[in-house]
């Protein structure tokens, strides 16, 4: 996995608003992604509410948002896949995990917001600015469970190995959650990531996106100027079989739940104009649900 410690002093300045590219380094995208929950939890027909993200999502946060390409759509994304990962956060529970993981854990707030078990062991992992900004915000704040930091580069694999070891040896079932991580990784460095989870006998379950290979090429063609604001934090992992991919390292597909039906479940459809839907239709006109099932998220399970 990338290093990216050795700037970790930038992280937390603000970007050059003047520049194409808004975002300077990855963790500029959590107070991008922060500004989205903001703004559904101030919607009167919000379909989650998380107060404490305008706390958290500072200027930054903002001017990204203000400035992407197709920010409405993006938006639509971070709505769809928080409700999906929350559903998936309280099945676990509800199924005996006795601790979740969050791997560059950005500037969610689910320990804050959704209804857990006070026995809950709630681990986040991310950059040392980043948990040092977020306990500053945060403070005096009381989590619904037992919540813990850790300042740590998983770019470094012996530290990240050291942390999985810990965590597997002081929990019975564990689901992971990488929301939003995988794409910014090698696939190289997502095989090592799912090879050290898959190490450790306590890891049950762990969260990760889907997108499939014919809207990763529709997304190339369609979202060049986003690309290329993106420049400093690119979308990396683009495996030729995604699942195939992770069941191939131990990991098989327990539930996939697609971000177009949740869109419909809860009368949220993708906000695109009506001529790349049509488009959309023509791309996909011989494979069936394909226009449905190409982006979401999955629950996985560990294999043998």
């Amino acid at each position: 996995m990338s290093r990216h410690s050795s700037r970790s002093a930038s992280l937390l300045c603000y970007t050059d608003w003047m520049s194409e590219t808004p975002i300077a380094h990855v963790a500029d995208t959590a107070f991008w992604v922060a500004t989205y929950r903001a703004n559904e939890s101030a919607r009167p027909d919000a379909l989650f509410r998380d107060p404490l993200a305008a706390r958290l999502v500072e200027g930054r946060g903002r001017d990204i948002a203000d400035r992407i390409a197709d920010g409405p759509q993006v938006a639509w994304v971070v709505v769809m896949r928080t409700c999906i990962i929350d559903d998936f956060i309280r099945q676990a529970v509800a199924g005996g995990c006795d601790t979740i993981l969050n791997l560059g854990a950005g500037l969610d707030t689910r320990p804050y917001r959704l209804e857990l078990p006070p026995s809950l062991r709630w681990i986040e992992v991310d950059f040392a600015p980043t948990v040092d900004f977020k306990n500053k915000r945060l403070a005096g704040e009381t989590p619904r469970c037992r919540l813990e930091r850790r300042a740590i580069d998983l770019g470094d694999a012996a530290a990240r190995r050291a942390l999985l070891a810990e965590v597997n040896a002081s929990a019975k079932k564990v689901l992971v959650l990488t929301e939003g991580v995988v794409g910014y990784l090698s696939n190289e460095e997502v095989a090592a990531l799912a090879a050290d989870l898959h190490a450790q006998p306590h890891f049950a379950h762990w969260v990760v996106e889907y997108v499939s290979s014919q809207f990763r090429r529709f997304e190339r063609v369609f979202s060049r100027r986003r690309r290329k604001q993106l420049a400093n934090a690119p979308l990396r992992f683009r495996p030729d079989d995604w699942l195939g991919f992770f069941a191939a390292r131990g990991w098989t597909a327990k539930e996939i739940r697609y971000l177009v039906p949740e869109g419909e479940k809860h009368n949220r459809p993708p906000p695109v104009p009506r001529w790349l839907m049509l488009l959309f239709r023509l791309v996909f006109r011989n494979k069936r649900n394909a226009m449905r099932e190409n982006y979401g998220f999955v629950l996985m399970e560990r294999g043998r």
